[in-house]
């Protein structure tokens, strides 16, 4: 249920990052695709729909993403997104294979480039 609500809440997140983040839209460029997020046993799957500098989310599996991240399992996932050195927790993953990519690496790294975009603001 916590994965489910976390990758519900990034669709969320970056949704509005581009609508109102300037740099965020950047990163977007022109880029058309989609992609997902999902467990590998099928229980929860997200996808996220890249088109016209926005973001939109839907819940379930996506027809043809251009990448794919499965994680085993919804708990694995959830402790995967919320480590503290998330890209440590990613490779370590990949290698044990607990974490599978399908499609274009290059673009999960560019995935992955986006979240600095979404911590919130520190209070000065």
């Amino acid at each position: 249920m916590k994965f489910r609500f976390l990758l519900w809440m990034l669709g969320r997140l970056m949704a509005k990052a581009s609508r109102t983040n300037s740099e965020f839209q950047q990163q977007l460029g022109d880029k058309d695709l989609s992609f997902q997020l999902h467990t590998l046993d099928g229980k929860v799957a997200r996808h996220f729909v890249v088109k016209n500098q926005r973001i939109t989310s839907k819940s379930g599996p996506a027809s043809e993403p251009a990448f794919s991240l499965g994680f085993k399992d919804a708990a694995y996932g959830f402790a995967t997104m919320t480590a503290k050195n998330k890209q440590l927790a990613f490779m370590q993953g990949i290698q044990n294979k607990d974490i599978q990519i399908q499609g274009d690496p290059a673009l999960v790294m560019w995935f992955q480039g986006l979240m600095k975009y979404l911590k919130p603001k520190k209070k000065k």
